[in-house]
């Protein structure tokens, strides 16, 4: 026996009362067994040609706004219109189902060790859909960090020229950083609206507002060296620099903030990590261009940035030689495939770089600019070789489960 179904006038009644409609009488509820819900409604319909009651099939709908103060027709709050759905009756399984006493507690113990999972059965995430703007702006980023950083070091030790020719250099190279971040969004609007909200605990929305930040500092401190505002300058910069001490870190705790493997196990070194490499290119940058200027190989700055750069470069090595030890399988992307290669030329690179420095009694000082060139290198294939590998990490379901386990 079939039951009656509601008429249109009635429905149409509540759309236009715009409230919430009364509860269902019983006579409208769908049958109550699967077995009358297969007789009643499956079987008299086998072969019936189904046609739309509105519109063109697959066509989009016509759609008009409603009164603003207007409710939703046909729904009550709370779930109150589920209420009787034939989902949670009693032949169903959503309605008999249910775990077994300590099962959930069991599941998670077993989350919270350490063993590996029997079963995985992926993709669990998905990989990172950033293309090679996102490292190479990480380079870029460093490098105006660390001339930042070199900036305010000059100016401590009383030489302005090198201290206006570092913030040039951090300035030069910014210029490209928005320009890859708009070109990896898509649209320049995104980026925008970037900047209406503030985000404290999304290193994404801090990042943004400090690139900003900096841009803004370290434009006013170049153009106040142009004009001659000397001590206006050199204040702009300490505070630019300030900022870039956390510009040249948080892509590293970028990184560390997702659920990839490689990057979200490394969370302790990335920043750091991320952060000696920016200083080391920095000063690379700056001692190259004081170089080309006319600066003497001499000059108590060129030294001072010549140790500077192996100093950092040296501690960039000796992190990531640690966190390759304490992440065991899950550094597998790091050491093997194009990445892996390129994350070898690059503490390759280092390795070179830190060797000729040691050799300068022996070799002179002309190859000090090669070492520079070195090092600059070795910042963007450590870059790109970090983000790179993150894909893979990604794409592993077992290191994806295994790094939810302590």
């Amino acid at each position: 026996m079939t039951r009656p179904r509601p008429t249109w006038p009635r429905i149409g009644g509540w759309l236009r009362s715009g409230g919430v409609p009364p509860a269902p009488a019983r006579t409208d509820a769908p049958p109550d067994t699967a077995a009358e819900r297969q007789a009643t409604w499956v079987e008299p319909r086998r072969g019936e040609q189904i046609t739309a009651a509105v519109g063109t099939p697959a066509a989009p709908g016509a759609y008009r706004a409603g009164a603003e103060d207007a409710g939703v027709a046909l729904a009550r709050p709370d779930w109150e219109d589920a209420r009787w759905s034939y989902l949670y009756g009693p032949d169903t399984d959503y309605a008999t189902e249910g775990p077994a006493p300590g099962a959930l507690a069991a599941a998670a113990r077993r989350m919270r060790t350490g063993e590996r999972p029997a079963d995985v059965r992926g993709p669990i995430v998905k990989e990172p859909v950033w293309s090679w703007e996102v490292p190479v702006y990480f380079w870029f980023g460093g490098i105006a960090s660390g001339s930042a950083f070199v900036g305010l070091a000059c100016d401590l030790a009383r030489d302005g020229r090198s201290a206006a020719t570092a913030r040039k250099v951090a300035l030069a190279a910014l210029a490209p950083c928005p320009v890859l971040l708009i070109s990896d969004l898509g649209r320049p609007a995104r980026f925008l609206n970037m900047l209406r909200i503030v985000k404290p605990r999304s290193p994404m929305s801090t990042g943004t507002w400090c690139l900003t930040m900096f841009g803004n500092l370290i434009g006013l401190a170049v153009g106040s060296d142009l004009l001659g505002l000397h001590r206006t300058g050199r204040a702009l910069g300490a505070a630019a620099a300030v900022v870039a001490s956390y510009l040249g870190s948080y892509t590293g705790v970028l990184l560390a903030t997702t659920a990839v493997p490689l990057w979200a196990r490394s969370r302790v070194f990335l920043g750091p990590i991320f952060i000696a490499t920016a200083t080391a290119t920095g000063a690379a940058a700056t001692r190259l261009t004081l170089t080309a200027t006319g600066l003497p190989e001499g000059h108590p700055t060129n030294r001072a940035l010549q140790s500077v750069e192996a100093g950092a470069m040296l501690a960039e090595l000796a992190l990531s030689s640690i966190n390759e030890r304490r992440l065991g399988g899950l550094a597998a992307p790091l050491l093997e495939g194009r990445h892996g290669l390129l994350f070898r030329v690059a503490k390759g690179a280092v390795a070179a770089g830190l060797t000729l420095t040691a050799l300068r009694p022996v070799l002179g000082r002309r190859p000090q600019a090669a070492v520079s060139v070195l090092y600059l290198a070795a910042g963007l294939a450590f870059r790109v070789a970090w983000v790179g590998a993150g894909r893979r990490s990604a794409a592993d379901d077992v290191a994806v489960a295994l790094t939810a386990r302590r």
